[in-house]
């Protein structure tokens, strides 16, 4: 029963103080929450895999046949096969499809996690961080050999620079957006009002190397 004050009142009972969280001091884009950001995660982590996958078998089959033909040996500037045959496909002295096969797998479970209501420490989303960013320079490195040096494309890296940019750009707004990595709250929202803008900025500017690396195809007056 609630006690009674000599003046005939309640005498009000203290509310516990709750601290706010990192993200409850600023607006977090609608993308950059649990439900949606997981949707991404899983989406973007299914696609990188499966293409990861497809040139894993191909590479088995290319190590057992270096004569093999790949499911996408289209001419000789679109070529799975020829870029396998290069030292660049296997930078760390395995192919890199392996470490595809692994890290999305791993994207896959977060964001599975994530759409059953798993929360995860601040830590936790430092290093997911981490690893999506040097998968993205490493991403962006077998680009600009594939353009600038073996002058050879891929379709199924393709696939996988694609499934990497906008996994990449989210999983930096969603850690900026909830305080993991610390940025002003106005630089903050900026990034988040322009997480999509930001992708297709990026896809352009992928699509525009691609086209000026290899205009002389397109133009019928390859030298290469």
């Amino acid at each position: 029963m609630p006690s009674i004050s000599p003046h005939g009142t309640d005498t009000p009972t203290a509310s516990p103080v709750v601290e706010p969280s990192p993200a409850a001091s600023r607006s977090v884009p609608p993308m950059a929450r649990n439900r949606p950001f997981g949707w991404l995660l899983v989406i973007t982590g299914v696609i990188g895999w499966l293409a990861s996958g497809t040139l894993v078998l191909e590479k088995l089959e290319v190590l057992k046949d270096p004569n093999h033909t790949t499911v996408c040996d289209v001419n000789p500037w679109i070529s799975c096969g020829q870029v396998m045959q290069t030292w660049q496909s296997s930078v760390f002295g395995f192919p890199n499809m392996f470490i595809g096969i692994v890290a999305f797998a791993i994207i896959i479970t977060v964001g599975m996690a994530l759409l059953s209501g798993a929360t995860f420490a601040r830590w936790y989303w430092a290093g997911v961080q981490v690893g999506v960013t040097l998968g993205f320079a490493f991403v962006v490195w077998l680009w600009s050999q594939a353009l600038y040096v073996i002058h050879i494309l891929c379709p199924f890296c393709m696939i996988v620079w694609a499934a990497m940019i906008p996994l990449f750009v989210w999983t930096t707004i969603r850690n900026i957006s909830h305080g993991v990595i610390p940025v002003p709250a106005g630089a903050a929202k900026l990034l988040g009002d322009s997480g999509w803008i930001i992708t297709a900025l990026l896809y352009v500017a992928v699509i525009a190397t691609i086209f000026f690396a290899f205009i002389q195809v397109f133009a019928g007056t390859s030298g290469f």
